[in-house]
């Protein structure tokens, strides 16, 4: 059992065990004293443990894992030790250099370079990275700017998108160079030379100049302006990210608990739940998996706002994220399975019919149709399922209440009148469909010559709202009158012929006379109705719109003009007089 610390190396927590953290400390006091005394000695210092750092997070599989000597071993092999490496190779440039320790060749990284830069450093960055020479990639970037537009788009995107090597381990990145100390001393002493000899050719007088008329170029102030826009922009979608994320994570988890895990306590209000579930699943399971399969992606969106607003952001790790992706694929495998058995509730249709003699008062008297209106009081918290709506009986007990009612005229056979209702509903067998079929509750009564026909059915909760329907046929003997009541009008189904091809919602307005060809006869109807007519004061012009056609003439004491269109086609004629 060994004993772990825990240490912050470049800003950076670790756990790392007693003997790794010993045999870590004295490698990088090493360093320091092999460094002591030399020009950017913090500098170097500061940018190998980063590198330490970096290579310590990359060989962690999560945050929790402990730092062991094996890791340890592995940096120092990488970075090697100090003693393999000249500090000041100029004083010894005539004598071998001493074996260095192997290290691959890292494949290079693309960074704007922002020591070599004109504008924004894309093209250095891409000398490096493509290893051309940045003349020619500069010339390639205006003339496709200025024969098709595309440079400058794509010179602005790779500025916007492609980071800057601002860090040491940055720039032997973008060179290609392993990071290890040589390299690292190598970078930080060129830096400190390359300001030393700008420091000895300083011509001060123009630098004062430059001071006075502003120390940032045109191309310089152009760039933190274009910056500070896209920042500003990329700020404001993480806050809009975040406030879509958060409060969609929130309606789900309130949705949950209202609806779902009370549920679970049998919670009234819910119970509605039970009429159209027939995947057996509890309705706390099927709240749960939605919750899963909906906030997931939704917490992924709070999530990637909070990484475009806080830099530093901490990962959830790998094992999070993927410890979510599946969860989110099984709470979606699992309800589009629910899915496709509820759908199959609804694959077969159910029918039976019930017949029956109608006897009314006088047949040489005309036939009165009406709708008994619906006596279920839904009040105002009504839930529907389609065309069903829940509501009560007298005895305050659930019951699923439709409108989906409709009936036809037809001539009968014989000089009885009977009718045939048509019960339908759906479900996942056709023996399960006409059970519920035989379930629906519906009736008719007979007033003299009147027949009264229930504008609704009604089925028990139990029975589940599967689209159960109604489709009355009523047969009158040939040569009897029939006239419907206004309530009819949403009821008569298309079915019912007419001589006069109305609407079904117009064939309440007249009597009419069953025909021998069972079509029903307009009584008293006038041969012509126009719809449409105008005739002006001196007989100059005429529309007529009726069942024939259209019939349009218009004249005047120059032109004449005739359209007339009916079923033998169009006809046109113009003169001019």
């Amino acid at each position: 059992m060994n004993k772990t610390v825990n240490i912050n190396l470049a800003n950076t927590l670790f756990h790392i065990d007693d003997e790794a953290y010993n045999k870590l400390r004295r490698y990088l006091e090493s360093i320091k004293r092999s460094f002591s005394g030399t020009a950017g000695s913090d500098e170097i210092i500061a940018d190998i443990e980063a590198r330490v750092a970096e290579l310590f997070l990359e060989k962690m599989e999560n945050d929790r894992q402990v730092i062991t000597q094996k890791e340890v071993d592995e940096v120092i092999t990488i970075m090697g030790q100090p003693e393999d490496y000249m500090v000041d190779e100029d004083i010894f440039e005539d004598q071998p250099k001493s074996s260095q320790p192997r290290s691959e060749r890292k494949t290079k990284k693309l960074y704007r370079d922002m020591d070599q830069k004109y504008i924004g450093g894309v093209c250095s960055g891409l000398e490096y990275y493509l290893g051309f020479d940045a003349l020619w990639i500069r010339l390639i970037f205006i003339l496709l700017g200025v024969f098709t537009g595309f440079g400058f788009i794509a010179y602005i995107l790779l500025w916007i998108l492609v980071p800057e090597a601002s860090s040491t381990s940055q720039k032997l990145d973008m060179t290609g160079k392993p990071i290890n100390i040589s390299n690292i001393e190598r970078k930080v002493k060129e830096g400190f030379d390359d300001v030393s000899d700008a420091v000895k050719s300083v011509d001060y007088e123009k630098v004062g100049n430059k001071v006075k008329s502003g120390s940032k170029t045109f191309f310089d102030t152009i760039g933190d302006i274009i910056m500070f826009f896209f920042k500003v922009f990329g700020k404001f979608i993480g806050i809009l990210l975040i406030i879509i994320g958060a409060t969609s994570l929130i309606g789900l988890f309130i949705a949950l608990f209202s609806v779902g895990i009370i549920d679970a306590v049998h919670f009234p209000g819910v119970d509605f739940y039970e009429i159209v579930n027939t995947s057996g699943s509890p309705v706390w399971l099927i709240s749960l998996l939605l919750f899963f399969a909906v906030g997931i992606p939704f917490f992924f969106v709070l999530y990637l706002g909070l990484k475009i607003l806080v830099t530093n952001l901490k990962s959830i790790g790998n094992i999070a994220k993927f410890s979510l992706l599946g969860l989110w694929l099984i709470s979606i495998g699992v309800l589009t399975a629910l899915g496709i058995r509820q759908a199959a509730e609804f694959a077969t249709v159910g029918s039976i019919n019930e017949k029956s003699e109608i006897v009314v008062a006088d047949l040489n008297d005309t036939i009165r149709i009406r709708m008994n209106e619906n006596e279920y009081d839904y009040g105002s918290d009504r839930i529907h399922f389609g065309r069903m709506t829940l509501s009560y009986d007298q005895n305050d007990k659930p019951i699923l209440v439709s409108d989906d009612v409709r009936f036809n005229i037809k001539k009968s056979d014989d000089s009885i009148v009977y009718i045939n209702v048509r019960k339908d509903s759906h479900g996942s067998t056709f023996k399960v469909a006409r059970d519920k079929a035989k379930a629906v509750s519906y009736a008719y009564a007979v007033t003299g010559n009147e027949i009264v026909l229930d504008d609704f059915l009604t089925t028990s909760t139990k029975n589940k709202a599967r689209q159960q329907e109604v489709r009355s046929t009523i047969y009158i003997p040939s040569g009897s009158y029939i006239s419907f009541d206004d309530t009819t009008r949403g009821h008569i189904g298309r079915s019912t012929k007419n001589d006069r091809d109305y609407y079904r919602s117009s064939i309440a307005d007249h009597t009419w006379l069953m025909g021998e060809d069972g079509e029903l006869k307009c009584h008293k109807c006038p041969d012509k109705e126009v719809d449409d007519w105008y005739d002006d004061d001196d007989g100059n012009g005429k529309i007529i719109i009726n069942e024939d056609g259209v019939d349009i003439n218009i004249s005047d004491e120059q032109d004449s003009f005739e359209m007339k269109i009916d079923k033998d086609g169009v006809q046109i004629k113009a003169e001019e007089n």
